[in-house]
């Protein structure tokens, strides 16, 4: 243990950080059962079925397996490789999720239970380790500061209510 509990502290803003996240992933996302577009969940959804059942030259390229004006990938290649390791997981669960221009609009418990767990996976593999290795070697400040620090950096109400409420990864954020 640090120095007056700083490591508690620490380990308490990462704890309440992922509850916090799974607490607001539990309500309504925009565009919810919203034909035609689906809102953001749908676009995410829809990229990892791209990914999955397309080569990566068609990934930008409009086609009739790859209509731009649905929810085309529009974002840089780490985010459309990001969506093909999520793609494979989903096919693996389930292949009808992300089967090719038959799943448009899929929105089932299981699959939004899917989708929200592959955000909060994300925060712990890429966004919170970075805060981390930011606050703690980064920063030359005393243990109680960098606890504080990263407390916030991973309670930061915008990045929650985007990735987690509204639908995006933390990966989409960056780009």
């Amino acid at each position: 243990m640090l120095i007056d509990g700083v490591d508690d502290l620490m380990h308490f803003s990462i704890l309440l950080s992922i509850i916090v996240r799974w607490a607001v992933s539990r309500f309504p996302y925009s565009g919810a059962g919203k034909p035609p577009m689906f809102g953001d969940y749908e676009a995410q959804r829809h990229w990892m079925e791209i990914t999955v059942n397309l080569p990566v030259y068609e990934w930008y390229k409009n086609s009739s397996n790859n209509d731009l004006q649905y929810w085309g990938l529009d974002y840089p290649p780490l985010t459309a490789y990001h969506s093909l390791i999520c793609g494979h997981v989903a096919k693996w669960i389930n292949p009808n999720w992300i089967a090719l221009n038959s799943s448009r609009g899929h929105e089932s418990y299981h699959h939004k239970i899917f989708m929200r767990s592959t955000v909060l996976v994300s925060d712990l593999v890429f966004y919170i380790p970075l805060i981390l290795y930011w606050s703690t070697v980064q920063r030359p400040w005393n243990l109680r500061n960098k606890a504080i620090a990263a407390g916030l950096c991973l309670l930061y109400p915008g990045l929650i209510l985007i990735d987690h409420g509204h639908f995006q990864y933390p990966l989409c954020n960056v780009n």
